[in-house]
């Protein structure tokens, strides 16, 4: 039984899982660095243990700290929320090894898609759509590696088998730069990830990002929460997510939510997990899974009336899911906004301190946030620092709801990047929706 639970993490996700927890009458305890003793979930959770001064790699980082937490607490599992631990092999072994529940996939899962060529690898044999590539590792024989280009067709990408968060890979146009694109990302993918290997992927120039919500248990059941378009980004960074995504038909979303669900049931899956796709003339690609859960999830909570947080719960208890396929009804539209803590002409972070906050109301309005009025933002971590959602019967209403949400939102004390969620929600283009992954960036640099 889930008793008592380290939430191995901090702002407005522990908080979020702080709450599940509770309303399952399951104990908390919260870790933190010495920056993050006043951070709303560690005054409300069951217990408290300081693990390390503020920079990650000595606190939220630090698995022997964490497992440590768990150790003289008396916890009997771990949810590592996203981000930090959340995707980390070595730690949920090294968890389940030390006789606690690590709320997420298996060890030997994470593993598996957490390198990109065995990820790819493994949808394909399941039937997931994948983009054209090399099926595999790129060697040393420069003859071939042009060969595989050409058949795949110019402009291809090279990507770090290890890689992730758009780190770890190279667009190249033409033969003359493929050989010195190859040599380059081999080297970044060997010092920032521990690992040489890359492959080579077709290059879609104007594509979605559109990602599918899984959830599947210990007994072999699984299901597709419908869809989520993410394709506002900046550096590869989201900035506001929806769902369901314009433009898929019910069709589309049973097509390929059923494909994901199927390959959760090829590799035994366990927990909450996100794939993610490119999608571009009408087709799905694979490019990766989150074996996590994702920022985002609000949004998929609202139009499916899921609760993912508490289902990772109850997974991890060992329990079936709550539902089936069939009981999954997707209704109405859900919008997220991501709060930043940072400058919104040129996104330097703004840490500092709240000296006023008033969060918006009204139907249909969610805030996912852990700050308040004297709060403290530390200048060492992600500026995230709150999700504002909106959901209503339509997108255009959702838009609305979150256009007024963000004029009553108040962040005093320290810049926020709600004035360029205010102008992106004006924008024409983004309200007719559909917009591709690269139109914020383009939209910036005019």
């Amino acid at each position: 039984m889930l008793t008592k639970v380290v939430i191995a993490n901090r702002g407005e996700i522990a908080l979020r899982i702080l709450r599940a927890c509770h309303e399952l009458g399951i104990r908390t305890v919260a870790i933190h660095s010495t920056a993050d003793r006043d951070l709303k979930h560690v005054r409300l959770a069951d217990e408290s243990v300081c693990i390390g001064p503020p920079a990650s790699i000595h606190s939220y980082l630090n698995i022997p700290a964490v497992i440590s937490a768990a150790e003289v607490t008396d916890s009997v599992a771990i949810h590592p929320g996203y981000g930090f631990l959340s995707e980390n092999a070595d730690f949920a072994e090294q968890v389940e090894k030390s006789g606690f529940t690590f709320i997420g996939p298996r060890p030997e899962t994470i593993r598996l898609m957490g390198d990109k060529v065995s990820a790819i690898k493994t949808m394909k044999k399941a039937g997931v759509p994948c983009v054209p590539g090399s099926d595999g590792p790129l060697d040393d024989d420069m003859e071939e590696n042009a060969r595989l280009a050409k058949g795949i067709g110019y402009p291809v990408i090279i990507k770090a088998s290890g890689g992730g968060g758009g780190r770890g890979m190279r667009v190249v146009h033409s033969e003359a730069t493929l050989a010195s694109a190859i040599s380059l990302t081999k080297t970044e993918a060997a010092t920032a990830f521990n690992n040489d290997i890359v492959y080579m992927e077709k290059y879609l120039e104007n594509p979605r990002h559109i990602e599918i919500q899984v959830l599947a248990d210990t007994h072999g059941n699984a299901i597709h929460l419908g869809e989520r378009d993410c394709s506002m980004q900046r550096r590869h960074q989201k900035v506001i997510e929806e769902a369901p995504a314009p433009g898929i038909t019910p069709e589309i979303r049973k097509y390929i939510g059923e494909r994901c669900a199927k390959a959760c049931q090829d590799i035994g899956y366990r927990g909450a997990g996100t794939f993610e796709f490119l999608y571009e003339n009408g087709e799905f690609y694979f490019i990766e899974m989150n074996t996590r859960l994702q920022v985002e999830h609000p949004v998929t909570e609202l139009i499916t009336g899921m609760d993912i947080v508490r289902e990772q719960l109850l997974i991890a208890d060992g329990e079936p899911l709550s539902v089936t396929q069939d009981d999954i009804k997707i209704q109405g539209h859900a919008m997220e906004c991501r709060i930043n803590a940072e400058d919104p002409d040129n996104f330097m972070p703004s840490p500092g301190t709240i000296s006023r906050y008033h969060a918006p109301g009204g139907p249909g309005v969610r805030v996912d946030t852990h700050i308040y009025a004297g709060y403290k933002v530390p200048p060492y971590y992600d500026s995230m620092i709150g999700k504002l959602v909106t959901y209503s019967k339509d997108r255009e209403s959702a838009i609305n709801r979150m256009c007024i949400a963000l004029n009553e939102m108040v962040i005093d004390g320290i810049k926020s990047n709600i004035p360029l969620h205010q102008r992106l929600l004006k924008d024409s283009e983004f309200r007719a929706g559909g917009t591709s992954i690269h139109y914020l960036e383009k939209k910036l640099a005019m």
